[in-house]
């Protein structure tokens, strides 16, 4: 599987733009600020119907237009696929599958799985718990529907019992029927979410650390550690003894949406005794983790975006990634660099195809 072309239409910095791709490598390099970033945001976009970068759509489309527009063909053996998404401002988003939109965006996560690997990435040690949900629940929605379509729900589902305990707190008001009735099937998917991602993680866990030991060249161990209220067998009886409190607090303060995912090595936090290094080698291998559980569950390579990461990793863990270019273990890849001599010569003895596309 592979993206062969692409057109943008008032993408970001993208007035009008087409560019077609290598199915190995493909190098996208110019000065900062030239829309490097922006084109492998477009890439990721089509794949999964939304910026890795920006949370609001309407924040993607040109400043002088109104409405936006990505087309692109994917080709998955013989099968061309082309898939266009549209946004105008103040509308729903469009999303059409070989120009037929899709009843509903979730059925096509996963359909062209991608991964991405960018600077900011050590974010997901350093910050909160939220960003590592992110992390995983995207793992999850790109290899499983049904999980996508229960976290959707979970999440509405949150929405609606928040606003209801704020308009009884304002109110000086509770009906615990009405509460109920968006109560009970929130616990319903909590103790099913908490199911599918306490068995992803267990087979997540090996994967991540064997490319930990390739990247740390076996010298710490590594965890990953879930946490989840929702794991204890009195979770049902604490969340509905827990409904004064979510009134008080004006929102649901026990659910999956406070799970959290512990990083550690050698049995100490990642985030307070990890070296920079050791840091960097833990997201990379969260990363690679990805990229084989994808592939395996979709039976395709996903598509690698490496944003800016030369700047970023050391020549020790550049050159493990390059080997792996080199021994295709990666399907397509696409890599920005403001300094096309350094990519250059970095890729000169890898046998891939690459193509080198200059951004201005």
């Amino acid at each position: 599987m592979f993206l062969d072309k692409i057109y943008l239409s008032n993408f970001k910095n993208y007035e009008e733009a087409n560019f077609t791709f290598s199915s190995q490598v493909n190098c996208i390099v110019g000065e900062n600020g030239s829309g490097k970033t922006n084109l492998l945001d477009a890439v990721y976009f089509l794949a999964l119907s939304k910026s890795a970068i920006h949370s609001q759509d309407a924040l993607n489309i040109n400043h002088d237009a109104d409405v936006m527009m990505i087309d692109g063909i994917f080709r998955k053996g013989d099968k061309k696929h082309q898939i266009t998404c549209s946004i105008q401002r103040g509308q729903r988003k469009v999303l059409m599958h070989d120009k037929k939109p899709y009843e509903r965006l979730a059925d096509h996560i996963g359909q062209f799985p991608v991964v991405l690997i960018a600077p900011d990435d050590t974010e997901l040690i350093k910050e909160g718990s939220e960003g590592r949900r992110r992390f995983f629940d995207g793992v999850l929605s790109q290899m499983d529907n049904e999980y996508l379509a229960d976290y959707q729900h979970y999440n509405k589902l949150l929405e609606q019992r928040n606003s209801l305990l704020k308009i009884f707190f304002e109110r000086n008001f509770l009906d615990l029927d009405l509460l109920d009735t968006y109560s009970d099937p929130l616990v319903k998917l909590a103790l099913r979410i908490f199911d599918q991602r306490k068995n992803f993680i267990e087979k997540f866990l090996p994967i991540f650390k064997k490319h930990y030991q390739i990247l740390g060249e076996g010298r710490e161990e590594v965890e990953i550690i879930y946490e989840s209220e929702v794991a204890s067998d009195e979770f049902v009886q604490e969340f509905r003894l827990n409904r004064q409190v979510d009134v008080k607090a004006q929102r649901t303060t026990k659910g999956i949406h406070k799970d959290d995912y512990v990083f550690e090595i050698d049995r100490y936090p990642v985030k307070k005794f990890g070296s920079q290094g050791q840091q960097k080698s833990f997201v990379m291998a969260l990363r690679l983790a990805q990229f084989e559980m994808l592939e395996a569950f979709r039976e395709v390579k996903p598509i690698l975006l490496l944003d800016d990461i030369f700047d970023k990793l050391d020549d020790r863990r550049i050159q493990k990634l390059i080997e792996s270019i080199d021994n295709q273990t990666f399907g397509q890849v696409f890599i920005t660099d403001a300094r096309p001599e350094r990519t250059e010569k970095i890729l000169e003895n890898v046998r891939a195809e690459v193509n080198y596309i200059r951004t201005k």
